[in-house]
């Protein structure tokens, strides 16, 4: 009652004043609001002070008000106000067995896009719809799979398409785009995908192309080729006429250490040339794949069983062994004490220690050719997955630094104490915010949460994300700038971040900065091709 004779009084004094003074609104109340607050709104804006409110999951308002009638309310405490971040090379196909996520969440992820390095789910609408039973604490988004695709129609063989077969490929990746899928990845050192010519690639990305697609490809060679398997990259892109996003951007081998400028001056010409060209990055000096991928491709075609056949045979034997010391010498790697297991199934002892410590328990002596052989016989027991400490960090720091960089984990859904993982699964966006801005300088908060919000939703298509505006979704974080961090290490890795104080997801509280709250507001996004 109050409130109805201050609005006619507001009114009675318009009149009579011949001003303009506005009425508040009788359905003002909102569902939550966020008060006191530094805001950094994605955009690589200056942080500004004021509040946000949030309404059916969305923002309403965004703005210096004060006392806005709403559900709850959060006192920021002068801490940040951020975009949920994006997250644009995960691999969390299995994220259903996992739906809260937790991980990403309590380093500030509120969307993921898997379906990376050329592995996704076949059925991209059976795997996005599968939210609506199964409910997540982010929302997902996924890329169509070279490799899935491939293996569907011609299994692992070491052969090029036939023109039916490509056909049947298309349609496949064509379905998916019309499921939702954001684009087609590639991941050119896997199997099969090592197997295919440029030309196959390219038809494959038209057929994503025509939908609206972006190609994101885990490229041939991160190695002593990187320069020439960007330019693949960069020629499929051109030839299909869509975006080029280069996965975890890295140079891989000791013999190219520092020499990331020139990398990324492929990167810049092409843009230059008109063409958009992204790439993303984790902030550690190792990367993380299988075993597999670091044998000669002709060794294990068909799979593990006619791997272990391959091995079976001494000469064969011996060749491989020679060619995975030719490798190393080219990368200027004295052995294998580089390359780390996270998960053995058939020894977890393994787990967290490196090839030539593993040789030396396992054989008493830790020589080279003990060490490959070591190796080989991993692999004939069914693999492992690996962390390889082969980055330098003088290329970590400069490829962060450039306009185009998207900051993404290239991890999965975690399952805390299982194996001896990559931290960058619980570290990645609060290690940049900690160690990269606060610390070393080396990109401005503003800009670094510019390359984990509205840089990747502009990317990868994501139209109402990745910024704070109202009407946009209400994904947010807040953080303290001044203690945000990473704990995990390459030892301990199963530590969350720290310095969150509170996750929204879809205008819902996912993680109270104490713990997650239950609250599964995640959603399904799709590409453009939607029901095209």
């Amino acid at each position: 009652m109050l409130r109805m004779r201050f609005a006619t009084f507001l009114l009675f004094v318009s009149l009579l004043t011949g001003t303009s003074i506005p009425v508040p609104a009788q359905n003002d109340e909102y569902d939550l609001v966020i008060g006191n607050a530094r805001i950094i709104d994605g955009a690589g804006n200056p942080w500004f002070r004021g509040s946000i409110a949030i309404k059916d999951g969305k923002i309403a308002k965004v703005g210096r008000f004060e006392n806005a009638a709403s559900k709850k309310y959060i006192d920021a405490k002068n801490q940040i106000v951020a975009p949920g971040f994006i997250d644009v090379h995960a691999h969390t196909e299995d994220i259903y067995s996992n739906p809260s996520a937790e991980n990403f969440i309590r380093m500030g992820v509120t969307t993921l896009v898997t379906g990376n390095c050329g592995g996704s789910a076949l059925n991209i609408g059976e795997f996005l719809g599968k939210i609506k039973t199964t409910p997540l604490a982010v929302n997902i988004s996924s890329l169509i799979g070279h490799n899935t695709v491939r293996t569907n129609v011609l299994g692992l063989e070491n052969r090029a398409p036939t023109a039916d077969e490509q056909q049947k490929m298309n349609g496949l990746v064509e379905r998916a785009m019309k499921d939702g899928a954001v684009g087609f990845a590639t991941g050119l050192i896997y199997l099969p995908g090592t197997f295919s010519k440029t030309e196959e690639v390219v038809e494959l990305a038209k057929a994503s192309s025509k939908y609206g697609g972006i190609y994101a490809s885990h490229i041939r060679d991160e190695a002593n080729d990187v320069v020439k398997a960007i330019e693949e990259a960069i020629n499929i892109g051109e030839q299909a006429n869509m975006p080029v996003e280069i996965s975890h951007f890295k140079i891989a081998t000791g013999a190219l250490w520092g020499q990331s400028a020139l990398t990324l001056g492929l990167v810049d010409a092409a843009r230059k040339r008109g063409l958009s060209v992204t790439v993303d990055q984790y902030a550690y000096t190792a990367s993380s794949t299988n075993l597999d991928s670091r044998l000669p491709s002709w060794a294990i075609a068909g799979g593990r069983e006619e791997g272990k056949k391959r091995m079976a045979d001494p000469a064969t034997r011996k060749k491989i062994a020679a060619e995975v010391k030719e490798e190393l010498k080219k990368r200027k790697f004295k052995d294998l004490s580089y390359a780390y297991v996270a998960s053995y199934r058939p020894d977890p002892t393994y787990n967290g220690k490196n090839i030539k410590e593993i040789t030396k328990l396992a054989r008493g002596k830790d020589d080279l050719d003990s060490q490959i052989e070591q190796f080989m016989v991993m692999y004939e027991k069914g693999g492992a997955q690996m962390v390889y400490r082969a980055m330098d960090e003088r290329d970590v720091q400069n490829i962060m630094r450039q306009p185009f960089t998207m900051i993404a984990s290239d991890s999965g859904v975690r399952a805390f104490g299982s194996g001896v993982p990559h931290p960058r699964g619980y570290g990645n966006n609060a290690r940049v915010l900690g160690r990269y801005v606060r610390e070393l300088k080396i990109v401005t908060l503003e800009d670094a949460i510019r390359k984990m919000t509205s840089l990747p939703a502009q990317t990868f298509g994501l139209k109402d994300r990745g910024l704070i505006r109202e009407g946009f979704a209400a994904d947010l974080v807040i953080f303290d700038e001044n203690t945000v961090g990473d704990k995990a290490t390459f030892e301990q890795p199963h530590q969350y971040a720290v310095g969150f104080s509170t996750v929204v997801v879809n205008g819902q509280v996912v993680f109270d900065g104490q713990q997650m709250t239950k609250a599964m507001s995640g959603q399904a996004l799709y590409g453009p091709g939607k029901d095209h």
